[in-house]
């Protein structure tokens, strides 16, 4: 005897077409039929409607396959206790299913499983939560940017629902096996940048020399609120902020000084003279004053002394220093050490702005404000 085929299932009498009408509808019915011949069971077409993703559904299934265990499930084949599966997921930022709903992937699976192995390298739940918790505020961005490339490669004016759907989980299919290679060698470039800044830290808190440093003035620009903007705005507007910092910073990066890197919300300038320096941060934040309120305030914070360059990037206590200034500086200022200020005293006018205690440097910091002389 054949296989019986599945019963057919009544959309609107399952909630699927609710506030639908005319063309609309019947798009949605095509979507919803050819999902289901593709083996989509009902819970999940309930849970992408109601949250408005139906349309990604194919796209999803082609990063990570089908849904099909439960926390139990995975819990039982993983060896990990549901409670931590649970804590895991919240960590991330994802939501947190019905105990009985089959909505964990094999990937996750594999996941959970590894939470086995990093047990017994001696990390602890706590350090693992920690972890996954950085990783699902950075990732989620990236996810958001990755999600809205297909779909500017696949849409035209007029396609139906499943055409739309359909061509965007095929230009997933193709884009997706770049990603994994992509994020990994971002992520390895990026630890051995923090093993070289560990290291160089550590010599330096021993009172070592570091061999091959040399004299350089560090500032950093970063975007006021961004943190806050990006649980606000759509990725792709944050990317397009983070862009136009980028081409402000390098206008505002005269030789000798150079612009180093940007870093989302940031932008990092160094110069062997701290004068022309300290102009181009204070150029750099009335041009983000100029751009308009849709574009937020930059504050700086700047610092001198010996760092070693590698491989285009500067290392040491400058660098540590003006990260921590900037991040106490007020929105439209630029904040300075004392070193800075006696470098560059006749230049700029000065007011104090107090000692404090930075987070990662020893002795507390006095802190001068930097503006350009008034006419």
């Amino acid at each position: 005897m054949g296989s019986r085929s599945p019963e057919p299932i009544d959309f609107a009498a399952e909630g699927l077409l609710d506030g639908l009408e005319g063309n609309a509808r019947a798009e949605r019915v095509a979507l919803l039929a050819q999902l289901t011949e593709e083996g989509v069971p009902l819970s999940e077409l309930r849970r992408a409607t109601a949250t408005g993703t139906v349309i990604f559904l194919p796209a999803s299934r082609a990063i990570v396959g089908p849904e099909r265990y439960t926390a139990a499930e995975v819990a039982e084949r993983s060896g990990v206790e549901l409670e931590f599966l649970v804590a895991a997921r919240r960590a991330m930022g994802l939501p947190i299913p019905e105990l009985d709903e089959a909505v964990y992937t094999e990937a996750e699976l594999e996941s959970a499983a590894s939470t086995v192995a990093a047990r017994a390298a001696g990390i602890s739940d706590e350090d693992l939560l920690e972890l996954l918790r950085v990783l699902g505020r950075g990732l989620s961005q990236a996810a958001e940017s990755l999600r809205a490339l297909p779909l500017k490669l696949v849409l035209e004016p007029g396609m139906s629902e499943s055409e739309l759907a359909s061509r965007y989980g095929e230009a997933t299919a193709r884009l997706y096996p770049l990603v994994d290679p992509l994020v990994s060698n971002v992520l390895a470039l990026h630890l051995r940048h923090t093993a070289q800044r560990e290291v160089i830290s550590a010599l330096e808190r021993d009172g070592g020399r570091l061999p091959g440093s040399r004299e350089v003035t560090i500032c950093f620009a970063d975007l006021v609120g961004f943190t806050r903007l990006g649980e606000e705005v759509p990725a792709d507007e944050l990317g397009r902020l983070a862009a136009r910092l980028e081409a402000l910073a390098t206008e505002a990066a005269e030789p000798p000084v150079r612009l180093v890197k940007t870093i989302g919300d940031a932008a990092m300038l160094a110069s062997p003279e701290p004068e022309p320096l300290l102009q181009a941060a204070l150029t750099l934040i009335d041009a983000a004053d100029a751009e308009g309120e849709e574009f937020p305030q930059l504050r700086a914070g700047a610092a001198t002394g010996r760092a070693l360059p590698r491989a285009g990037d500067w290392f040491g206590r400058p660098v540590n220093l003006a990260s921590r200034i900037t991040s106490i500086a007020r929105p439209g200022s630029l904040l300075a050490e004392r070193e800075v200020r006696e470098s560059a005293k006749d230049a700029y006018g000065w007011s104090y702005a107090g000692e404090r205690r930075l987070k990662g440097i020893r002795e507390p910091v006095a802190l001068f404000r930097a503006r350009r002389h008034t006419p």
